[in-house]
């Protein structure tokens, strides 16, 4: 089985993309909604979340957890899979995140490559980043993206509230305003210029995809996360197919939350219409 953990809805953008990848695998799904949102949160609290979350997953019976969140990608994984994940008694278990096949499709390197090669030690294109304000503040796309590309140029845009408008169900054209003012301000930053590359850094935004495409060129390559994660996945589990386990005949992908699931549920239809309703996690040890 295959957890995801997100700190809210916005990993249902990766998860429904997965289950369309991957119809005969075993998904299990949890939101922290308890805890969300975990932009104001400190480092350490976002690991230790995130953390609670995936050992949770483990106890569920998954061996694989994907951190379907752009914070938490930013913020824990890495610590989670060298610092806790080896001593933690979770033999034969893993974690991956939704940072690095990002960062492997924007600089087409692979992840274990981390110094420049040819020929994208000579690229000199604009990559730009649309993310949580956490997620831009981490540096992490930024590091990454520069330790294979040296000679980008890489520009992050924070969209402080765009994520939390988008779950409110605001009106497109309110939606469309803030997504043309934050390219607004990207493009002061590159003095104008388009960028060839653009990365949406937060599982909510393919939800308006199309209206960051009306406001840059039709030139530029967006980069889709939930299209770009399940790419990685797969590749991932061919070869690693032991983490490919089948699903059980009649078996549904389930959705958990550690908060309230009726309250939870009333926003679903955004993010995953006509989706069975949330259910309460009832904590294993």
């Amino acid at each position: 089985m295959i957890g995801l953990f997100d700190s809210g809805h916005g990993g249902l953008t990766i998860f429904r993309a997965l289950l369309r990848r991957f119809p005969d695998l075993e998904f299990v799904y949890l939101g922290d909604h308890a805890n969300a949102p975990y932009g104001n949160r400190d480092s350490s609290e976002i690991v230790d979340l995130t953390r609670a979350g995936v050992e949770q997953l483990y106890a569920r019976g998954c061996k694989l957890a994907v951190l379907a969140c752009n914070t938490a990608s930013a913020v824990a994984c890495r610590t989670l899979q060298q610092d806790w994940l080896p001593g933690s008694g979770y033999e034969g278990h893993n974690i991956l995140g939704v940072v690095a096949p990002m960062v492997e499709a924007a600089t087409q390197t692979p992840w274990a490559v981390t110094s420049p090669q040819y020929p994208q030690k000579y690229n000199d294109d604009t990559i730009a980043v649309f993310g949580t304000t956490r997620t831009v503040s981490s540096g992490v796309y930024s590091e990454e993206i520069a330790k294979r590309c040296p000679k980008v140029t890489i520009a992050e845009q924070a969209c402080a509230d765009l994520a939390g408008a988008i779950e409110q169900g605001r009106a497109k054209g309110e939606l469309d305003v803030m997504v043309a003012e934050y390219v607004r301000q990207l493009l002061d930053r590159t003095n104008g210029k388009i960028p060839e590359r653009v990365i949406l850094g937060c599982t909510h935004f393919p939800l308006i995809e199309d209206l960051f495409v009306q406001h840059l060129s039709p030139s530029t390559r967006l980069l889709s996360q939930p299209q770009v994660v399940a790419d990685s996945l797969e590749d991932y589990l061919v070869r690693h197919p032991d983490y490919a386990a089948p699903k059980s005949s009649g078996s549904k992908p389930a959705l958990l939350t550690t908060g309230n699931p009726d309250q939870v549920s009333l926003s679903l239809e955004l993010f995953w219409p006509r989706a069975d309703a949330f259910e309460a996690l009832v904590t294993k040890n």
